[in-house]
């Protein structure tokens, strides 16, 4: 498989995790280059393992991925986008300090959601003889990097521009992309 093809793939999985930075992104209300590193560095991390799981898995346990990942992936988006429309509609004194700080299980929470279409590439992976793994997995994950920093760093500015209303559109996203991967698996659209 040749580089473009690959970009492409790269661009297609990393668009979850584009949605997400981008919500996080909102959610931020001091400009914070190191807290968007973290988050696309996260994202960029998961979206690089978990297609090398999926390739060293190969197909051995792709009927099991397949037939739940798309569950998966609805319920942890649901409780994150839930949890942050929680706290945009919760009144707390200390919410200003709060929000920009790096909830780590969050983020992991988030880095395996997005990541888990990235599984199932992986797998496919496993079936395309004399692919070289390293740099496709390279390529991913540098892809979800740079395309997660964006998002995040656009979500701010955006958000900063919109204060609650944005930190509201953050939590809908979330849970409107957990409901978009569902539907897409059980073939409502």
């Amino acid at each position: 498989m040749s580089f473009w093809p690959l970009l492409l793939i790269a661009v297609g999985v990393s668009a979850d995790a584009f949605a997400v930075a981008l919500g996080k992104g909102l959610h931020m209300r001091a400009h914070n280059y190191r807290y968007a590193f973290i988050v696309a560095g996260t994202f960029g991390l998961f979206q690089a393992l978990m297609p090398l799981l999926g390739w060293l898995l190969g197909s051995r346990f792709a009927d099991y991925i397949t037939e739940y990942d798309h569950w998966i992936a609805f319920a942890l988006l649901a409780i994150v986008g839930g949890k942050m429309l929680w706290e945009a509609f919760s009144s707390h004194e200390d919410k200003e300090k709060d929000t920009d700080s790096v909830n780590v299980r969050e983020l992991l929470v988030l880095g395996v959601a997005t990541s888990i279409d990235a599984l199932a590439v992986g797998i496919s992976f496993a079936f395309i003889p004399n692919l070289p793994i390293t740099p496709a997995i390279v390529l991913i994950g540098v892809t979800t990097f740079v395309i997660s920093f964006l998002g995040v760093v656009l979500g701010h500015r955006v958000g900063i521009r919109l204060g609650k209303p944005a930190e509201i559109a953050g939590g809908v996203i979330l849970i409107l992309i957990g409901v978009n991967i569902l539907f897409e698996h059980l073939g409502v659209w």
